[in-house]
């Protein structure tokens, strides 16, 4: 049964209204491209376009069921040279083909990094943190105006960012690794592969020998990143090979210990939309539909998909609470006084969930056993659209960025990121991870069949027979408020540690760095250091 049919949008419409208003670039960079910025409030001058049409005053020129519309997926609408017309699609699968799509998606067609002169800046050189806005701005103007622009705190502080990275890795591996194993790498994102860079020109300077056993591997959805990557890794390191590849659609198996990057990438990662019934608290996923004529509507069904149901059940194996307040969840008189009242809503507000990041950690369980993740992303933005964990909708006009209100926008024209609770990833993660790894035979996976032998071919591996000597002898981490299993012997998990064992940790951006980072590097005239003092919507999980 179709449920809540509403939010109707017209794709010509939104072209039509980002052309109404523009405001000068030069104010503040950081401030008008809301997607790399310290989650400050927008400026006066940002403003919010809200691109939907209200189903009660404007009706649609078609009278099409779209119940009956086609049901796609962004894989079905690969081969499509443009956008879709009376389909209907999971929300994920929307946001999915609008952002890859290779023939119309944002960054197949529209995405551009921005990237320095081949020199780095001369951090000593200026003066404070407004001449480093201008030096910034000046450069972004250097760029096509009608050019889709971001840039990353990897370009922005090259090389010293990515040699924090580095730090970070080869401080690990030879902790851990070396000189049994080699120092294998896998990132994910890689952009213009500046980040690639940065790490290998660090260990060739600095851990020649470290250097010499090194595998570095790029996985990359992008064709035209490919060619850049590709390009700027070949001269100095050859050996870097780069696949053009969704890590969605990685189906090879990696048996050696590997570090795993995916630095400024989740944000991207595809949403899918729930809400919940307020008389039964049983969700509903949403879906987009699109008419003859281009218009967007939104639709919401029984739940019947089983990446949403999965990642619900493992939320509430793991205790987090719905999106709803105490009183509606604890008090069912609440929500039938509350359902009473005129004009009330019967589903709750939307709540946007990572299920292609629960793909993605699957994804490193079966495919990248003994693998250790630093994912880099924001935790929190401003200037998002309705919703719980919404994400931010914008395009660039004219060296401005617009925002929107609605997720229902033109395919391929415009970002849509979203933030990440690093608090949850880390349950989730670790959860997923204390599961005996499968070897699943096709994608996605529907059931999880443990490996009967564990891998014990490092010395890493092999030490975790020393449990018996007591589940508390090596982990001060017992916080029964984290779900986790008691360690058992002879039980491993994904990554080599033994069922129970804390396998990651959540640090702020600053501390991060400021464990890494050469911070000397960055340090302006007066004192202030823009590597520590950006990016502070930031978070690290290792």
């Amino acid at each position: 049964m179709w449920l809540m049919l509403s939010a109707r949008s017209s794709i010509f419409r939104c072209t039509t209204l980002l052309c109404r208003r523009t405001a000068p670039f030069s104010t503040s960079i950081f401030a008008a491209a809301a997607r790399r910025q310290k989650g400050r409030q927008p400026e006066e001058h940002e403003d919010k376009w809200n691109y939907n049409r209200s189903s009660l005053f404007n009706s649609s020129s078609t009278n099409e069921d779209s119940t009956k519309f086609k049901l796609v997926t962004a894989n079905d609408l690969e081969r499509f040279t443009h956008p879709p017309r009376s389909v209907k699609m999971l929300v994920r699968d929307f946001i999915e083909d609008s952002l890859y799509n290779p023939n119309y998606g944002y960054f197949s067609k529209q995405a551009t990094i921005f990237d320095w002169d081949k020199r780095p800046v001369e951090f000593s050189a200026i003066r404070d943190s407004a001449e480093f806005d201008a030096v910034v701005t000046k450069r972004y103007a250097a760029y096509e105006v009608e050019r889709q622009l971001w840039h990353t705190p990897t370009e922005l502080f090259k090389p010293w960012y990515g040699e924090a990275i580095a730090q970070c890795l080869v401080s690990e591996y030879l902790l851990k690794y070396f000189p049994y194993e080699d120092f294998v790498i896998y990132e994910i994102g890689a952009g213009n592969g500046t980040l690639a860079m940065n790490i290998l020109d660090f260990l060739r300077r600095h851990y020649p020998s470290v250097y010499d056993r090194t595998r570095y591997t790029i996985i990359e959805i992008s064709e035209n990143l490919v060619q850049k990557q590709r390009q700027k890794l070949r001269r100095s390191h050859p050996g870097v090979e780069v696949i053009h590849k969704s890590i969605f659609h990685w189906d090879s198996r990696e048996p050696a210990p590997c570090f795993f990057l995916a630095m400024e990438v989740v944000d991207n990662f595809a949403h899918d939309v729930v809400r919940y019934d307020l008389d039964t608290l049983r969700p509903y996923q949403g879906y987009i539909t699109i008419d003859s004529e281009g218009e967007f509507d939104t639709m919401y069904t029984q739940l019947d998909d089983p990446l949403i149901g999965s990642f619900l059940d493992l939320r509430q194996k793991l205790g987090h609470p719905l999106p709803i307040s105490r009183l509606f969840r604890n008090f069912p008189m609440t929500r039938r006084l509350y359902r009473n009242l005129p004009f009330a809503a019967n589903l709750s507000k939307e709540e946007y969930i990572p299920t292609r990041l629960l793909n993605l950690l699957r994804t490193l369980r079966n495919h990248f056993p003994r693998h250790r993740l630093l994912l880099s992303d924001f935790c929190s933005l401003s200037n998002t659209i309705p919703g719980v964990n919404a994400p931010v909708v914008q395009t660039r006009v004219q060296n401005t960025m617009v925002a929107c209100e609605t997720i229902l926008v033109h395919q391929g024209a415009f970002d849509i990121f979203f933030p990440t609770n690093f608090e949850h990833l880390r349950d989730i993660y670790e959860c997923i991870l204390s599961q005996p790894s499968t070897q699943p035979t096709q994608y996605p996976e529907s059931q999880l069949i443990p490996d009967p032998i564990p891998d014990r071919s490092t010395p890493l591996a092999s030490s975790v027979n020393s449990i018996t000597l007591g589940a508390n002898f090596f982990s001060s981490h017992q916080s029964p408020s984290l779900n986790r299993r008691n360690p058992l012997d002879g039980v491993f998990s994904a990554s080599g540690l033994p069922v129970g064992e804390r396998m990651s940790s959540v640090f702020k951006h600053a501390e991060f760095l400021e464990t890494y980072a050469d911070l000397s590097r960055t340090v302006l005239r007066n004192g202030e250091n823009p590597m520590l003092d950006f990016y502070k919507n930031v978070k690290f999980l290792f």
